[in-house]
């Protein structure tokens, strides 16, 4: 399986970043992707009102691009993460697209990022997003996949019971913040597939964004870790495409030589 990761700097022109979008996920199909990974808030990273104005439903206009590009290439999409309105809620929602184009995963981001990074305003996606209350995973060619969105990297109980619905691959589209991300995304990320024994596929925003003043950035650093917990690839600084060859066997290897998921004692509680 050849995964491409879709590492972005959105902002707050929802039709640039659409068309950027569109122009890396060509990109991965170009080097033969079986899928394209876009980061979390792809299609609009900025305030609260913007958020709103840029959310719409699922299925809808933003979603049927993906669900295009999708079937054009016959490869799958993660829609990384978007703004959807259901009546009057807004939830920050990931969707993954097949090879024919259909929507086959919508995951709600379940935990909201309130938090105080030294320098900046106050984050809270609280103000901004409803949280989802539904654990999902899809089945595809590869294997069960495992939905979740940044900040649920925290929470490994989420990725215990994804694991306990047999996912073997789990995505995690971020925008983590640079302060958090360099002495915690890798630690993170690596330690979900350790414990979790299954691959990690994370593709990440980049750089700067919002206004100058609040002097917020992403870390990037988009990364696949194996079941064993090594870095298969890792994104430069930039906008681009990073791609990964996995081996999906490598999951029944590690459970099979190391069987923790086997010897849990305290179920889905621990």
């Amino acid at each position: 399986m050849r995964v491409a990761l879709c590492q972005m700097q959105s902002g707050e022109d929802l039709d640039e970043n659409l068309r950027s979008a569109e122009v890396l996920v060509d990109q991965a199909a170009d080097g033969e992707a079986d899928l394209a990974a876009l980061p979390e808030v792809f299609t609009y990273h900025g305030g609260r009102r913007g958020s709103r104005e840029a959310a719409e439903p699922i299925p809808g206009p933003i979603t049927e691009r993906l669900a295009d590009r999708a079937r054009r290439h016959r490869m799958w999409v993660l829609g990384g993460s978007m703004h959807e309105r259901d009546g009057d809620r807004i939830f920050n929602t990931s969707t993954l697209f097949d090879r024919e184009g259909s929507l086959v995963a919508r995951y709600r981001k379940i935990h909201l990022f309130d938090a105080d990074i030294p320098g900046q305003p106050p984050l809270r996606e609280s103000e901004m997003w409803d949280a989802g209350d539904e654990i999902v995973t899809a089945e595809t060619e590869f294997g069960r996949a495992g939905m979740s969105i940044c900040y649920d990297v925290r929470f490994p109980e989420l990725y215990r019971s994804l694991v306990a619905k047999g996912a073997v691959l789990l995505l995690v589209p971020s925008a983590f913040t640079y302060e958090t991300g360099r002495d915690h995304w890798d630690v993170l990320l690596r330690a979900r597939a350790i414990e979790s024994q299954a691959f990690v596929v994370a593709p990440a925003q980049w750089g700067t964004w919002g206004p100058p003043r609040d002097a917020r950035r992403c870390f990037g650093n988009s990364l696949v870790a194996d079941p064993w917990g090594r870095v298969l690839a890792r994104a430069d600084d930039g906008v681009g495409v990073t791609f990964a060859d996995l081996d999906l066997n490598e999951v029944r290897t590690v459970r099979g030589r190391l069987p923790a998921l086997r010897h849990r004692r305290l179920g889905l509680q621990c």
